[in-house]
């Protein structure tokens, strides 16, 4: 594995050891990489806890994390993605890690660079880390994942969050059902949709999604309590799920929109877990990488292809 910037092209097994791996580092003492490293967190959408799990695991890693904010940066003159992050890694940068609002732009880096390349989230195409913590959760709770039903509620055709999780759960051999407003459906996915009340009552895992009105074309106006009522889980709704399922949201959360406050701490709830996971599972990709990569400071395992404009 060279880089991590998608679900698509990782088999069970990939996805298994990564989950495994994470899983022991919330377990036991982590071992820093004997070896200096600089990455490069190149964030040009906000972020509160894909860029600090991010920092704290390279840290906890003993890496030195190189920090970037576009609006001070050469970005603002003009600079593209592209040279910004040869510029990171002319100097010394063992790792990108991509968050931008362009879809695919950390595949086009990937192919370009020579160092490995993480997404951290791409426009409304993939979230990879974030996948892969909620799976680490998952697995937490019921240590496998054939047949577990699992339901991705909210603004589907908006999140790549829920992208990520579609693939990846899709390929460790889960139930995966959709449910949302008819107007945020996603049918590239090739998943089925359920109402959310058949969701409450089927799902083992329910995977909530806030909306993503800043990626709409069109800002809807909804009154959030008529949300919650008609697709959100409400305290009636959460009484009638199974008793061993489990709540997940890959936050920030809208509070009684999506969920009732009220059940964002609930039993069930597992929303600041995943949150305690993310820095594992961002440290494992990233000693995964830098350890069984193929990339060294001695040489470049790429040719570099056109620049990115």
């Amino acid at each position: 594995m060279n880089h991590f910037v998608t679900m698509k092209d990782k088999t069970e097994a990939e996805i298994l050891q990564l989950i495994r791996k994470a899983n022991e580092m919330t377990k036991q003492g982590i071992q820093p990489l004997n070896k200096q490293y600089f990455a490069a967190n190149l964030f040009f959408e906000p972020s509160t806890r894909t860029k600090m799990s991010f920092v704290v695991a390279e840290r906890k890693l003993g890496i030195e994390p190189l920090d970037f904010v576009s609006d001070f940066s050469s970005v603002i003159k003009g600079e593209s993605i592209y040279d910004t992050a040869r510029t990171f890694e002319s100097i010394g940068a063992n790792l990108i890690v991509l968050r931008h609002q362009e879809e695919n732009i950390a595949k086009q880096l990937a192919e370009s660079l020579s160092i490995p390349v993480i997404n951290a989230g791409d426009g409304t195409g993939e979230h990879p880390t974030q996948s892969l913590l909620d799976l680490v959760t998952i697995y937490q709770d019921f240590q496998q994942f054939k047949g577990l039903k699992v339901v991705i509620a909210g603004d589907i055709k908006h999140s790549r969050v829920a992208r990520s999780n579609a693939i990846a759960l899709s390929t460790l051999g889960c139930e995966v059902y959709l449910t949302g407003m008819e107007a945020w459906h996603d049918e590239t996915l090739g998943l089925p949709y359920i109402t959310m009340d058949e969701a409450v009552e089927c799902a083992d895992v329910l995977m909530l999604l806030r909306i993503q009105h800043e990626r709409h074309q069109n800002q809807m106006a909804l009154q959030q309590a008529s949300y919650l009522e008609q697709y959100g889980l409400t305290i009636e709704r959460e009484r009638r799920m199974k008793e061993h399922a489990i709540i997940l949201h890959p936050a920030p959360v809208n509070r009684g929109v999506e969920i009732d406050s009220s059940l964002v701490e609930c039993a069930r709830s597992r929303i600041f877990k995943q949150m305690e996971n993310g820095v594992a599972a961002r440290m494992a990709v990233i000693e995964t990488l830098l350890n069984k990569g193929g990339y060294s400071n001695e040489k470049s395992f790429k040719k570099r292809k056109a620049h990115i404009g």
